[in-house]
């Protein structure tokens, strides 16, 4: 499905620092896009725990965009991105990131990254990615353990005191443009997405005008007005966790077909995202661009 070339280039470059090398402020730069990063516009980045012990989550109501991924042993995780300056108290349980989100996050100009530390492998690539990473050890104000909970599943973010402090942007910017509801469509009260160890399900309430989420079969709290099934293709990364299983990669740029949920419908259409610093751009079949309904978006990748 996904070509992957914008990723491959990206990555072309970060094997430089692997070698010792180091990116130019110019190459820097040129990763950046403008209205993202440069001028006051701060996105913020986290990357939280799904698993059982993990929830039920905090913050994530806040959240204007959730990416959901697959990661080993065929279980998911989130990274949730709120763009918009609405930032809660406190976000959570935070974990650590992966290869995918560096692509992933290209589309967010130079957002904050907030995660709980990765392997030492993939660190290179986090540091000559184009984002401000934050971890417990560079800014250990920002982050806290809960007595509440058992580690790993204990450790939450305080963006307000994060630096740099994330900001308000435009979400059109990053390709999420509010807009009509297209024509025609299916209607759809419950849509699933498995992957081999976790399961989402989206289930339509005509009453309240959201879909409401179903983890691993059980009910949340969480309501997304809209959700982008993107199918493309999910292989196995060069890198593996303690325990030795692959981390899978999952491929953000590119092409493939998309599945758009939102009003009780659903409408098949087609991705496409030229470079890891460009927004993906979500169509019909007929080239007309596929509007989000006002709320929370949901960005599901799946197996194509």
């Amino acid at each position: 499905m996904g070509s992957g070339i914008g990723r491959r280039l990206f990555l072309l470059g970060c094997a430089a620092v692997l070698a010792g090398c180091t990116l130019q402020p110019q190459q820097q730069d040129e990763q950046r896009r403008p209205g993202a990063g440069e001028d006051g516009c701060v996105p913020l980045a986290v990357k939280i725990d799904n698993v059982a012990p993990a929830r039920p989550h905090t913050g994530l109501d806040r959240a204007d965009v959730i990416h959901v991924e697959q990661v080993e042993s065929g279980l998911s995780r989130l990274l949730a991105m709120y763009t918009t300056g609405r930032l809660p108290d406190s976000v959570g349980p935070v974990r650590s990131a992966r290869e995918t989100d560096l692509d992933l996050l290209g589309q967010y100009g130079r957002p904050v990254l907030a995660y709980s530390g990765a392997q030492s492998k993939l660190q290179p690539l986090i540091d000559a990615a184009p984002l401000e990473p934050r971890t417990p050890g560079d800014d250990p104000d920002a982050f806290v353990r809960s007595a509440d909970r058992a580690a790993p599943h204990n450790l939450f973010l305080r963006p307000d005191r994060l630096d740099p402090h994330p900001s308000a942007c435009d979400p059109a910017s990053f390709g999420f443009r509010v807009g009509p509801r297209p024509p025609g469509g299916e209607e759809t009260i419950r849509y699933s997405v498995r992957y081999p160890a976790a399961s989402f399900d989206f289930v339509w309430s005509a009453e309240r005008g959201h879909w409401r989420v179903e983890l691993d079969g059980k009910p949340s709290k969480l309501t997304p007005a809209t959700v982008i099934v993107q199918y493309t293709d999910i292989r196995d990364s060069r890198f593996k966790d303690r325990w030795g299983s692959v981390s899978p990669l999952t491929e953000t740029t590119g092409s493939g077909r998309v599945l758009l949920l939102r009003n009780g419908r659903a409408y098949d259409g087609e991705w496409s995202r030229t470079a890891a610093n460009r927004p993906t751009d979500y169509r019909t079949s007929d080239g007309q661009h596929l509007d989000i309904a006002k709320g929370q978006v949901w960005v599901v990748y799946a197996q194509g």
